[in-house]
C-alpha cells in the first residue's frame, strides 16, 4: 500500500452532530470516460462546464479519499468510426484517427485537472514525446503511488480495439481493483435500450459471462473477456448525477455491478 493512500484513506463527514469516517472500498481504480461525456448536451467537442464538473468530482475522490486514479478516455466527441465508414475509409485508418481524438481529450482533461490543483500525467500508447509520456507500465504505477492521476490516451495503440478494451487491459496491467464505467444519462445495465423499450429491465448485478452470453451492450466482448479472465469487477453508473463517482468508490450500491 502506498504512503499516499495511508495518509489520506479517509475523511470526516457529519451526521447528526457525530463524526463518521467514510472509507473507500477500492484503493486503485480505472475510471472509463466516454468522449461523449466531455461533450455534454452539445454532443460534439468539449463543453467547458461539463469537463469542470467531472474534474471537481475526480478532485474530491483524489483529495479526500486518497484513491489512486487512472483514467481511460474515449474520443467519440471528436471522431467516430461510423464517419469513416460513410467515407469508405479503411478501418485501421479510421481507428488511428479515433486514437488521436482520445489524446486531444486527455490533454484537455489534464489541463482542467491541473487547474484544479490535481497532479496529473498523460501517457499515450502512440508515442508523441513532445506532448505526453509514452505508456510505460512501471512508470504509470509509480505515478499512481505518488498520488498523481494518470490518463491513458491513444487506446491500446492498435486498430480494431476499443477504449473499453483499453480500460480492461490497463486495469489488469496496473493491478486496479475495479473499473468504474461512467455513462451519459444511463444508470446501469438494462436488458434493452430503456429509451426505446419501455419493458427494459435494469440489472443490479451480473457476471461477465452474463454480459457476453446475453449480448448486453456494456462493453465489447474482448473487454468483457479480459475483465473476466483477470477477475476485475465493473461498476456501470450514471455520470450525470452529481457525487456518483464518490459513491461508487466508497462502495454504495449504484448502477449495475458486473463481477
Amino acid at each position: 500500500m502506498s504512503p499516499f493512500f495511508e495518509e489520506t484513506s479517509s475523511f470526516w463527514t457529519f451526521d447528526g452532530g457525530e463524526k463518521q469516517v467514510a472509507k473507500p472500498k477500492y484503493k486503485r481504480i480505472v475510471l472509463k470516460l466516454s468522449g461523449e461525456a466531455l461533450a455534454g448536451k452539445a454532443g460534439f467537442g468539449i463543453e467547458p462546464p461539463m469537463i469542470k464538473d467531472i474534474v471537481q468530482e475526480i478532485k474530491e475522490v483524489h483529495d479526500e479519499l486518497g484513491v489512486e486514479i487512472a483514467i481511460v478516455v474515449g474520443g467519440g466527441n471528436i471522431w467516430r468510426g461510423t464517419i469513416g465508414e460513410q467515407m469508405g475509409m479503411e478501418r485501421a485508418q479510421a481507428d488511428y484517427m479515433g486514437m488521436l481524438a482520445t489524446i486531444m481529450n486527455a490533454l484537455a482533461l489534464q489541463d482542467a485537472l491541473e487547474n484544479a490543483e490535481v497532479p496529473t500525467r498523460v501517457q499515450t500508447a502512440i508515442e508523441m514525446r513532445q506532448i505526453a509520456e509514452p505508456y510505460i507500465r512501471r512508470k504509470a504505477v509509480r505515478h499512481l503511488e505518488k498520488g498523481r492521476v494518470v490518463i491513458f490516451a491513444g487506446g491500446t495503440g492498435n486498430p480494431y480495439f476499443s477504449t473499453d478494451t483499453t480500460a480492461a487491459l490497463r486495469a489488469a496491467e496496473i493491478g486496479a481493483d475495479v473499473i468504474l464505467m461512467a455513462k451519459n444519462n444511463v444508470d446501469g445495465v438494462y436488458s434493452a435500450d430503456p429509451q426505446k423499450d419501455a419493458n427494459a429491465v435494469k440489472f443490479d448485478e451480473l457476471t461477465h459471462l452474463d454480459v457476453i452470453a446475453k449480448g448486453l451492450q456494456v462493453m465489447d466482448s474482448t473487454a468483457s473477456s479480459l475483465s473476466m479472465d483477470n477477475d476485475i469487477p465493473l461498476v456501470v453508473f450514471n455520470l450525470n448525477k452529481p457525487g456518483n463517482i464518490r459513491r461508487a468508490v466508497i462502495g454504495e450500491h449504484i448502477g449495475t455491478t458486473v463481477k
